[in-house]
């Protein structure tokens, strides 16, 4: 019994006995810590300065407005370039943007436009990152193993999102600000040496396609998503949750301040608590990972109950029991999301449906971020939250109204049961394409 447990054990790290997978693994957990040390003080940094929602709101706006901007494009770079190379590029450039807002702020020279310009600077760096990270994991693990990486990968983000928050809160309210940024600067050295000591040669690389022009790629990959009824899905239901649910930036530190009143260790605490229910599914996941269409609508509706849940909440303990919660609904849906558009496209279109994703996932936080900052100094915190809420009804009731009118649910679940990519994605277009009609 014993053996048979610890081979089940094993098998839901299997990735991970990959060398390549390993050494980005943990070169991007200690990143990804340090990262979310910087967002928590970034946060707390610029409502000290404005007490201000709607300048909170404004500084995630400009950060993600390239990713809004960009995001299209930049996967069409991710199909043409090497990722491991595209990765050091864009990790330096992280490096350095924290390094400079770590000097300013313990010079006491951080205003709010240059916490802007700096955050405008990173958000360039993640529309070309994020998309390349997602696409690159099926490089290192080939295509067997990407449910489970994917799903080790979300239980990577969340181990960061405890670790980084709590510690992040600490310091804030005990040394100041300005540590959180230079530690995250130093964080940037674990994946840099990562992507060095990657072997090459254990790659599964595509060649990269370095013909054509722009336009026609990008809109090649707009193309395949629109006529492929499950990547559609993905699409609809991932837009409304993406730009109205996926706002943690800004929400949890307004839940924090204005609601709780709990203080920057109250808002680590709180971050913490949500990355917590992630990394719970995130690990669940990583032993059942062929997630299905039933899954990716039922975790999106669960979803927007909690966060409607949240936005009646006025206490500490109830919002920490609650964010929990949403964290592990919210992970089950990201993932089965990233896993699905994995297995589904074309290996040469992979880079453009990862910027897709990331463009619905994180590109459409500028439309969410102003609009809760002034909702939130308009009609108070709580009210905007249950208002987003409804707008991800919205998204989950289109998403299943489209799922029936395809006929989806009559369709073989083809992403749920491939043991990898599918051998012909054209066929899978195909086939749900001739049963949509």
């Amino acid at each position: 019994m014993r053996a048979r447990w610890f081979a089940a054990f094993k098998e839901g790290f299997r990735s991970l006995h990959n060398r390549n997978y390993r050494l980005f693994f943990f070169g991007q957990t200690v990143s990804l810590a340090g990262t979310w040390m910087q967002d928590v003080a970034q946060a707390w940094l610029i409502l000290r300065l404005t007490d201000s929602p709607l300048a909170l709101g404004t500084m995630i706006m400009i950060r993600f407005l390239p990713m809004l901007g960009l995001s299209l494009f930049s996967g069409v770079v991710v199909d043409r370039f090497p990722k491991r190379s595209l990765l050091l590029v864009t990790q330096s450039v992280m490096l350095v943007q924290a390094l400079v807002l770590a000097g300013l702020t313990s010079a006491g020279l951080a205003t709010v436009g240059l916490i802007y310009l700096l955050s405008g600077i990173r958000g360039v760096a993640d529309a070309l990152d994020m998309p390349t990270r997602q696409s690159f994991v099926v490089e290192m693990v080939g295509p067997q193993d990407v449910p489970n990486a994917v799903a080790l990968n979300s239980t990577m983000f969340n181990i960061a999102r405890i670790a980084g928050p709590a510690l992040g809160g600490v310091l804030v309210a005990t040394v100041g600000t300005a540590i959180c940024f230079y530690v995250n600067a130093a964080s940037f050295l674990a994946v840099l040496v990562a992507l060095v000591l990657m072997r090459t040669a254990d790659l599964h690389s595509v060649a990269p396609r370095r013909d054509g022009r722009v336009l026609p790629e990008l809109v090649e990959g707009l193309r395949y998503a629109r006529r492929t009824p499950d990547v559609f899905l993905i699409i609809i239901t991932l837009g409304f949750l993406g730009t109205f649910g996926y706002n943690f930036n800004i929400v949890v530190p307004l839940i924090a301040k204005y609601v709780v009143d709990s203080g920057p260790a109250g808002l680590g605490a709180l971050t913490a608590a949500m990355g917590v229910g992630s990394l719970v599914a995130a690990l669940f996941l990583a032993y059942r990972s062929r997630p299905s269409r039933k899954v990716l609508l039922l975790s999106a509706s669960l979803f927007t109950l909690l966060w409607f849940c949240i936005g009646l909440s006025s206490r500490l303990v109830p919002s920490l029991i609650l964010l929990f919660l949403v964290g592990s609904a919210g992970v089950v849906f990201m993932t089965t999301c990233n896993i699905r558009l994995q297995l589904l496209s074309p290996a040469h279109l992979r880079g453009r449906m990862m910027a897709l994703y990331s463009l619905l996932f994180v590109g459409t936080t500028p439309i969410s971020s102003e609009l809760i900052g002034y909702m939130a100094e308009k009609i108070g915190v709580r009210e905007s939250i249950v208002g987003m809420s409804a707008l991800c009804l919205l998204g989950v009731l289109a998403g299943t109204a489209y799922a029936r009118r395809s006929r989806l649910f009559s369709l073989p679940d083809l992403a749920a049961q491939m043991p990898a990519v599918p051998k012909s994605p054209v066929m899978v277009e195909a086939a749900q394409s001739e049963a949509a009609e």
